[in-house]
Formats: C-alpha cells, sequence, structure tokens
C-alpha cells in the first residue's frame, strides 16, 4: 500500500501528485482574491459617486431642513418656558405695606400714588385714613393738589427713570388725561421704554395696542409677544388674553392650558370661559 509519505515528493508519480495540484489551487484562489477586490473598488467607487450626486441634488434641501428643524426646536423650547413661567403673580400686583396680592382686577382695589408710583390695596388706605394720616399712605407725602402737581410729581420720577412712572406718564398721553392732549405716538414710546425697564404692565398694553390696532397700525404677532413677555412675567390679563388668541386659532388645547394658569392666580374670567367650555363639550 502506498504511504502518502511516498507520494508527497516532487515529480511523484503516486495516484496523489500533490504538489502540482496546490499550484493550481493558489493561482486560482490569487485570482478569485484580485477579482473580488477589483470588483469591490468598483462598487465603493460608485457608493461615493453616489453619495456625492445626493449631496448634489439634495444638499440645499437638507441644510434647510436642517434650518427649519433648528427653528421647530427653538419654538418648541419657547413654547415649553411660556407655560413654566409666570405661575405667580406679578410683583407689582402685591400691596407694598400690608404685602398681599391685591384683588383682581387691580384697578378695581387700589390706587396708585403720584408721589412714589407705589399701588396701595384699599385696605391698607382705609387703615391710613382710620389712624388719621391724609397723605400717601406709603411714603406720608401729602396728596398732590390738583392734575398740574400729580403730573409734575410723575415727570419727576420720569427724569430718574423709573419704569412705573414712565408707564403711568405713556397711559396718561394714550387717553389725554392731567391736561395733556392725547398723544398715542408718545404714548408708545413711553410704553416701549417702560416696557425695556421691564415693566409688565407696558408689556400688556402695548399687546393690547398692536394686537387690535387701537391707534396704530395694526400688527398681531408683535402684540401677542408683547402679552407672553408679560404673561411669564406673572401678568395675569396677559395670559388670558394669549389664551383668547390660542382659541381663535384654533388651538383649544393651548388655549386651556394658558387659562387654567390665570384661573389659578385668579381671573375670574379665565375660570368661566374654561368651564363653559367643558359643558359645552
Amino acid at each position: 500500500m502506498p504511504v502518502l509519505g511516498d507520494d508527497f515528493q516532487e515529480g511523484g508519480d503516486g495516484p496523489f501528485d500533490v504538489l502540482p495540484m496546490l499550484g493550481t489551487v493558489i493561482v486560482l484562489l490569487a485570482l478569485a482574491v484580485m477579482t473580488a477586490l477589483v470588483c469591490g473598488s468598483a462598487r465603493a467607487d460608485d457608493a461615493v459617486e453616489g453619495l456625492a450626486r445626493k449631496e448634489e441634488d439634495g444638499g440645499g434641501a437638507a441644510i434647510a431642513n436642517a434650518g427649519y428643524d433648528d427653528l421647530s426646536a427653538d419654538a418648541a423650547r419657547y413654547s415649553q418656558w411660556l407655560f413654566s413661567e409666570g405661575h405667580e403673580r406679578a410683583e407689582g400686583h402685591r400691596c407694598p405695606i400690608c404685602c398681599l396680592l391685591i384683588g383682581l382686577p387691580v384697578g378695581k382695589h387700589s390706587s396708585i400714588n403720584a408721589c412714589c408710583m407705589k399701588r396701595v390695596c384699599d385696605g391698607c388706605i382705609l387703615a391710613a385714613r382710620q389712624r388719621g394720616l391724609r397723605g400717601c399712605p406709603f411714603c406720608r407725602t401729602p396728596h398732590p393738589s390738583d392734575d398740574a402737581s400729580a403730573l409734575a410729581m410723575i415727570q419727576k420720577r420720569v427724569s430718574n427713570g423709573d419704569a412705573d412712572a414712565i408707564y403711568h406718564l405713556g397711559s396718561k398721553y394714550f387717553h389725554g388725561e392731567f391736561g395733556l392732549t392725547k398723544d398715542v405716538p408718545r404714548a408708545i414710546e413711553l410704553w416701549t421704554e417702560a416696557a425695556e425697564l421691564g415693566s409688565a404692565e407696558a408689556h400688556y398694553d402695548l399687546g393690547d395696542t398692536y394686537y387690535y390696532g387701537d391707534g396704530v397700525q395694526e400688527d398681531k404677532p408683535r402684540g401677542v409677544r408683547h402679552w407672553q413677555t408679560a404673561a411669564m412675567e406673572g401678568h395675569v390679563s396677559s395670559r388670558h388674553c394669549l389664551g383668547t388668541v390660542e382659541l381663535r386659532n384654533g388651538n383649544h388645547e393651548l388655549a386651556v392650558q394658558h387659562w387654567m394658569i390665570s384661573a389659578k392666580m385668579g381671573h375670574k374670567k379665565s375660570l368661566n370661559v374654561i368651564k363653559e367650555m367643558f359643558m359645552e363639550g
């Protein structure tokens, strides 16, 4: 019987001539590897060319879509911020004497003093009178004798950059009070200055003026932006107005979210609107 070792020789004449067979196999494997590399390289080139064509054809659209996504993300973050801020009443709605929140509407349950521009609740005003105080219940300054004296007090504080005084003077120009001629552009100018100094009341009036075009060219988006700023500072009426805007735009869920915030802060109209919506289904 032949042994494998006997045939595993160069030029062997046994039944298994091994070395020539191995050489043939190696050559065939080498050819197969080269073919695969060539084909693979061609496919890779095709893939790169395809990506390049996609970039050329759709690159602008991809950039535009990316920009749109960024804007959508910014809008979502701003909306979240809008609903997370302003859940407590504005600090200016708190009486500086008793430190309690003034009932809504604020103008009905308090008075603002031209001497110090402090809004004092009716309860503290009554208590001061019962103690025999006849001047300002906060700073004890005698009350102005007429509109001209009151205007002079306000203008003095305006010259010192008092945001509340600037807003108040703007209101007098808007309504033509204290002997001033009605001047809407001047009122807008003063309200804008007060808003830049942080007056939520100024933002509210600017929002109302621009949204409804009251004395100025109507600009609803601008009005809404002022209401949003005031609402995030705790201005209840601005929050209610935002709910009304969302309702008109057909966004009922967002409207209810705004009204829920203002209702929790004591806005009766917001509460009544919510009740009506749930009753109507």
